[in-house]
């Protein structure tokens, strides 16, 4: 990683990465040393929903990722009002854990 004599970072993203991944469902594992994180595309009206990305975090990111979810929120929702939860009927059985 490389920073400017400001301190930034010079982040590059190639385009298809840039395109993203769907999610509507997060499974989330951990163990002493790591915070797993599976982002899965759930369908109506299928059984199976295969994991489309996973990313692998330590302790402290997880809580740095945390608290900037937790900011980003607060600021959507001082623009654009409360987001609503709705109740989840999905039942998730992870293979393995990490």
């Amino acid at each position: 990683m490389k920073e400017d004599k400001d301190g930034h970072l010079n982040i590059e993203i190639d385009e298809q990465t840039a395109l993203g991944v769907y999610s509507n469902l997060a499974v989330v594992n951990h163990s002493n040393s790591e915070f797993v994180l599976d982002f899965i595309n759930v369908m109506p009206g299928m059984p199976k929903a295969k994991v489309r990305s996973r990313i692998i975090v330590t302790p402290e990111h997880a809580k740095r990722l945390l608290r900037a979810l937790q900011e980003n929120i607060a600021k959507y929702e001082k623009e654009y009002g409360d987001v609503k939860e709705q109740a989840n009927n999905i039942k998730v059985n992870p293979i393995g854990q990490a």
